[in-house]
This record gives C-alpha cells, sequence and structure tokens, in this order.
C-alpha cells in the first residue's frame, strides 16, 4: 500500500503543511474514523448530512498519522497534522494517480452494464499464475472507490485489474483519465441506470468513456450494435461475440453439470460458472491473457481454478440436495434473460427462477418487465415465482405460457420454494441488489 511522506502528499495534492511535519510518514488511507488502522492517512469528506472533518481529531487519536483538511471546512487545527486541501475527494485522486504512476503497474479497466466484477475475477485468474496481480475489492469501483483501490496496491505490483462503475455521465471518463489504463474491456450495454441516462444508446456512450484515458487496447461485445458508431474510428477495438464476424469468436458451448465448455476460435474452454453470458465474459479474460503473452493452455488450466465474488452466479447446496444459483448482486432486462437461457440449457428435473425487481429503470420500468415475461416464452423453465412491484409484471405475462405464481412477501415465496426443494431441484435468484434475496436463499441452506 501507499507509504509516502506527508511532503510527498502535499506535493501531490498542492496542498498546505506546516513545515514541522513535512517528515511524517503514512500507511494507507482511510475515509472511515471507525476503522483507523495505525499509521494510515485519513481523508474526511463534507457531506450533505455528515461532516468527516467533525472526527479528525479522534481519527488521530486512533492512530492515524495525519488527515487532509478541506479548505472551507472551519477552523483549521494548528495542533495536528493536516495537509490543507481546496478538495479533499480531488486530492485523494490527485495522490492515488501520482501513486499510481510511481508503482507503474500495467492497469486493466473493466466496465459493462453487467459482468464487471466477474469479467474481473476471470481477468485475475488467466493473469495471477503469472504475474502479481491486483484487483478491485467489491465493489469499489466509484469515484471514491478506485482512488482506493490504488492506494493499496504494493510497490512491486506487476498488474492493476480495476473496475469502473458509473451512474451518469462524465464519471467513468474521471476514472479513466485518473487510472489511464493500458487494457481496456466493455463487457455489454443493458440498461442499469437507464432512468439517468435516458437510453441504451446514452449508457453505450457513458461506459464508453473508459478509452478517454485508454493507451491501448479496447476489447468489447462485438455483438452489441451500439458500440458499432462508438467504435468506428477505433484502430485498436476488438470485438469478442457468438457473431462469426467476430475477431474473438465463440462457439460450440455446452452446458456441463456446474460448467461451461465453449470454443474460442479453434481453442477449447472449460469455465466452472454457468450461462453463456459467462462464456463472453471469460472469453474477454481470454483475449486479455492471449494479448499478454499466455497460451491457450495456460489460459485455460488458470481459467478452470476461478473462484467468483460471492453472489454472481453462486452455486449453493441447498435444503435436501437442491441447486441453489445466487446471481442476485445486481440485474438488468438483459442480465436477467440471460438467467432465463442459462436455466433453461441445465440439466435438471425441476427447473425454477426466482425474479425480484429490476431497479432505477424509469419510466420505462412495466416494460422491461413485461419483456423479460414474454422472453420465458419457449424456454425450457418448469416454474417462475416473482416477488416485488414491478416484477409482478414479469408474471401477468408470462402466465398464459409457463407455470408462474407471484408472491406479495418474501417470507410466503420462502415458505412455498421450501416444500419444492431436493436434488433434482434447481433454483436460481435474480433481482437487483435492493430486493435482498439472499434472505430468501439462506433460509433455504
Amino acid at each position: 500500500m501507499i507509504n509516502r511522506s506527508l511532503n510527498w502528499i502535499k506535493t501531490h495534492t498542492t496542498g498546505t503543511l506546516d513545515a514541522m511535519y513535512q517528515e511524517v510518514m503514512i500507511s494507507g488511507v482511510s475515509i472511515d474514523s471507525r476503522n483507523i488502522d495505525q499509521g494510515v492517512l485519513f481523508i474526511p469528506f463534507k457531506g450533505e448530512h455528515v461532516d468527516g472533518h467533525k472526527y479528525v481529531a479522534d481519527a488521530i487519536d486512533k492512530g492515524a498519522h495525519a488527515a487532509l483538511w478541506q479548505r472551507d471546512a472551519g477552523e483549521i487545527p494548528r495542533d495536528l497534522p493536516v495537509i490543507v486541501v481546496e478538495d479533499t475527494l480531488t486530492a485523494l485522486q490527485q495522490l492515488s494517480k501520482a501513486y499510481l504512476k510511481e508503482v507503474d503497474p500495467k492497469v486493466i479497466a473493466v466496465t459493462g452494464s453487467n459482468g464487471k466484477t466477474t469479467t474481473k475475477d476471470m481477468i485475475e485468474a488467466v493473469l495471477t499464475p503469472h504475474f502479481k496481480v491486483k484487483k478491485t475489492q467489491g465493489n469499489y469501483n466509484n469515484e471514491i472507490g478506485l482512488p482506493l483501490t490504488l492506494c493499496q496496491l504494493d510497490e512491486d505490483t506487476e498488474i492493476s485489474i480495476l473496475e469502473m462503475g458509473m451512474s451518469g455521465f462524465g464519471e467513468i471518463s474521471l476514472l479513466s483519465h485518473i487510472a489511464e489504463p493500458h487494457i481496456a474491456a466493455i463487457t455489454n450495454i443493458g440498461e442499469s441506470h437507464m432512468r439517468d441516462l435516458g437510453s441504451r444508446e446514452g449508457i453505450a456512450k457513458a461506459k464508453y468513456e473508459i478509452t478517454d484515458g485508454l493507451k491501448g487496447p479496447l476489447f468489447y461485445d462485438g455483438d452489441e450494435v451500439l458500440l458499432k458508431p462508438l467504435v468506428k474510428d477505433n484502430k485498436d477495438a476488438h470485438r469478442i461475440g457468438f457473431n462469426e464476424d467476430n475477431e474473438y469468436y465463440i462457439h460450440e458451448m455446452i452446458m456441463q453439470d456446474k460448467h461451461v465448455q465453449f470454443k474460442v476460435n479453434d481453442d477449447t474452454y472449460i469455465v466452472p460458472t454457468l450461462g453463456s453470458h459467462n462464456a463472453r465474459n471469460a472469453t474477454i479474460a481470454i483475449a486479455i491473457g492471449s494479448y499478454l503473452g499466455l497460451s491457450s493452455e495456460q489460459i485455460n488450466h488458470s481459467l478452470q481454478q476461478l473462484e467468483l465474488t460471492g453472489m454472481r452466479m453462486e452455486q449453493l447446496e441447498g435444503r435436501d440436495g437442491a441447486l441453489l444459483i445466487n446471481d442476485a448482486y445486481n440485474a438488468s432486462p438483459t442480465s436477467m434473460k440471460a438467467a432465463i437461457d442459462t436455466v433453461s440449457q441445465m440439466d435438471s428435473e425441476v427447473k425454477i427462477i426466482v425474479f425480484g425487481d429490476v431497479l432505477e429503470l424509469g419510466e420505462d420500468e412495466v416494460m422491461y418487465h413485461e419483456q423479460v415475461g414474454a422472453y420465458l416464452q419457449g424456454k425450457q423453465i418448469d416454474y417462475v415465482f416473482t416477488t416485488g412491484n414491478a416484477a409482478r409484471h414479469i408474471s401477468k405475462v408470462a402466465e398464459t405460457f409457463t407455470t408462474v405464481q407471484h408472491f406479495d412477501t418474501k417470507e410466503a415465496l420462502t415458505n412455498h420454494l421450501k416444500g419444492m426443494l431436493n436434488a433434482h431441484t434447481t433454483v436460481l435468484f435474480k433481482a437487483s441488489r435492493g430486493m435482498k434475496l439472499e434472505t430468501i436463499i439462506n433460509e433455504l441452506l
């Protein structure tokens, strides 16, 4: 992690500091005064309801060696080691960028409406046997989380894998300029943040901002028509997908037990997760591994050791031997359709999907949920259960061609599922994080 003097931090944040503190060293940064490790730099933020500057003295008492102080945050404490800056968030971003330049790893940036974290995990699995790799932990993928991730880099890090998220225009552009990635990937374009960005075209433009600071190749979903006009002048953009004209052509996909097997061009890969969407995510990792000089044999071996972050196609053993698939960390209509395809292709006697609401879809919320319901027609799904005000519209559309039931409460749905579980049953759970479907899953383990 970052280990620098206050003078270094002052220089790179254009701040001011009492000369008596210039040689004080900090090790790591923290933005939470309740979680202070010895020697860290505490960075307070001025929020709408809470001003972190109130806790600077407390953080230093707990072991922080110093803190930043925003110039408009009130009287500057003269008896504490503080660096005064114009804006503490900007200062965090500045010092993280300066530290990144000194560590000088190869930076890989990943964005997309769905699959960012899974793809990040897959890239890590491919590269870790051959490089010293550090990745974004959890979903630290915004204007605060990404700089914190950079400050956690060890001095000998060779590759940094960064997830870049957003809720509006300009946010990924900022992250791309901070990280200046050598390689970037766009997993897909879905409907997340439709309320803020207005259309899928807007989402595509916001995701493409990842190229604003990019120094090298872009690997992207070549089947997504909305990306085509954006990449047309990019001479180092590489297409991945299921259409034959893609540079990395995915085909001959087979679902095997708890694995998916597929070919990319002439090479066969096996990945211990489910779904065609994860074959595409894995192919991004394959393409990046190949670009960095790894053989298909090395990549395939590494992918088979994959361990995904929780709640992303996470396979759990439920009551009486049932297979429960927790894919409820987030959701969009696109990822819900992918979940339908995944379960439809599985070899299980009884196949059940539990859907909750997709949030943040804006005024077209009902239409998008109805589209998910319509997508169920002709799919090999035995039962569809829904909960939530918006997910009700999935059931209303699908009830004419499949067995569906809507539940007003998660408790009622949980009790219903308890009577259906056995070793021949597979249940996949999908909804936005705010629906907290894991509360159902925990009762079924």
